[in-house]
């Protein structure tokens, strides 16, 4: 059906200029008299918590750990922003990158966050995606107030003079209708490749796991390790905490204040700027000099050396640093490996290995789950050999991953390409440039539901979504 989709018959040029040529029996009204804001607050502040992305839209904001507290800093949610269903939430600060969305939720938001209502005979679904389409997020950026892009606000004012394109209602539903089947279809398509991946990912986690608690030789003689979880290791080997083996450090927990990237500024790299392999520079927030100077008097990182996350989902998650451009650690261990490869790459494929996760979960019976203390890292676990058999470790479990590193990356790139594909058919169809009337009317029903851009755009088992902090006035 999709591949059946065809321009309009007649454009007409759009008022405003920017929106180029629209269908001739479209109109074009300000965002002021498409939306009102609304400024209910909570009285209360039991309401269930809701959070803004660029990713998954409004969602519900839920503890990691299960427990009924709300997943957030602040003392208190009373004075927050009531949400209805269908309302549409924006993060000001945000709303450059695409931090906004319709609600499918009750609950509140932040004070810091803007809740408008539609008027009647409007679809909210269909501006749902219209504003977050790639040419509405750039007008929204050029309409936002401030200097740098860090500091953009996108103010009610300045939301309310973006022009919206507007079909007629039920031309709106239709669209949100198709919209709602095409993304079914893309999504499943992304998550049976998703899936594949975390197959993998196990597979590799037990080539890993067998190599670095058994070796390479399948007729070695063991011997109890003296951990019930390890259970036996060949024998000439011997348990060690991870401090006898390598120096671990950590960075700062604490926030320093952020500044605007510069020649005098250093990153300050979290496990969200984790990619699979390397580091994601180009998203990390920057810190002043002197700030910079404070975090490396606990950690300096060097070429060669590991970072792994210390909080939240992302704990155990490890990568090689793989440049020579300093930067600061927040939430981050460091192990320093001197400048040796092979203790590198063992040191990560151990905490890859299955391993790590065994200990997290010991140590969080019973106490605060979501952290791992400096100590506690310092004391795992790790089986010590020859140097020379690390060596062959090493080298043989890099030759044994090497067709699956092949097919992950052939997968993400095919996952990639199909959302590429998705948001360009969004944009194509919520602008007029492919018209969904005749393919809509076709369609059953059990498919005009709202989107669940919950799923949106996030790797099942592997990468977590970016952090976007309330803000707490």
């Amino acid at each position: 059906m999709i591949a059946d989709l065809k321009p309009y018959a007649k454009y007409r040029p759009a008022e405003g200029g920017w929106l180029g040529e629209i269908p001739s029996h479209w109109t074009v009204r300000r965002m002021k008299y498409v939306v009102r804001e609304t400024n209910s607050r909570s009285t209360s502040g039991k309401e269930q918590l809701l959070r803004i992305s660029q990713y998954t839209g409004v969602t519900q904001r839920r503890r990691a750990d299960g427990l009924d507290e709300p997943d957030t800093r602040a003392d208190s949610l009373v004075g927050y922003k009531k949400v209805e269903p269908n309302d549409l939430v924006i993060n000001i600060m945000l709303a450059w990158n695409g931090s906004m969305g319709v609600s499918k939720h009750v609950g509140i938001a932040s004070p810091a966050y803007c809740v408008y209502r539609f008027g009647p005979d409007l679809h909210p679904w269909y501006f749902h995606n219209l504003l977050r389409s790639p040419v509405y997020k750039a007008r929204i950026k050029a309409s936002s107030t401030g200097v740098v892009e860090s500091r953009l606000r996108l103010y009610s004012d300045d939301l309310g003079r973006i022009e919206a394109m507007l079909p007629p209602p039920d031309e709106q539903a239709a669209i949100v209708r198709f919209l709602n089947w095409a993304n079914g279809r893309l999504e499943r398509a992304i998550w049976a490749k998703r899936k594949v991946i975390t197959l993998l990912h196990e597979q590799k986690q037990a080539i890993i796991h067998r190599a670095v608690t058994r070796g390479l030789d399948s007729a070695v003689s063991l011997k109890p390790s003296g951990i019930p979880w390890l259970g036996d290791i060949p024998q000439h080997w011997i348990v060690l905490p991870m401090r006898r083996v390598v120096e671990v450090k950590d960075g700062t927990h604490d926030t320093p204040p952020y500044v605007e990237p510069s020649a005098a500024s250093f990153p300050l790299v979290t496990s969200k700027d984790f990619g699979p392999s390397t580091i994601c520079f180009d998203r990390v927030k920057h810190i002043s000099s002197r700030h910079h100077r404070d975090v490396m008097k606990r950690s300096n990182t060097e070429r060669g050396d590991i970072l792994m996350s210390m909080i939240g989902g992302n704990i155990g998650k490890a990568l090689i640093v793989d440049t020579e451009r300093e930067f600061s650690i927040k939430n981050v261990a460091l192990f320093k490996t001197c400048g040796n490869p092979i203790l590198s790459r063992f040191i990560l494929y151990y905490l890859q290995s299955g391993l790590l996760d065994i200990q997290v979960a010991l140590l969080s019976k019973g106490g605060a789950q979501g952290f791992l203390a400096l100590g506690q890292i310092r004391n795992l676990a790790v089986a010590k050999m020859p140097v020379s058999e690390m060596g062959d470790i090493v080298a043989a479990v890099d030759l044994r991953l090497r067709p699956f590193d092949k097919l992950i990356a052939m997968t993400r790139t095919n996952i990639n390409l199909i959302t590429a594909y998705r948001t360009r058919l969004v944009a194509d169809v919520v602008t007029g440039k492919l018209d969904v009337r005749e393919v809509a009317a076709r369609l059953p029903d059990e498919v005009a539901v709202a989107p669940d851009v919950a799923k949106d755009d996030t790797d099942v088992g592997n990468e977590i979504e970016p952090d976007d902090e309330e803000v707490v006035l």
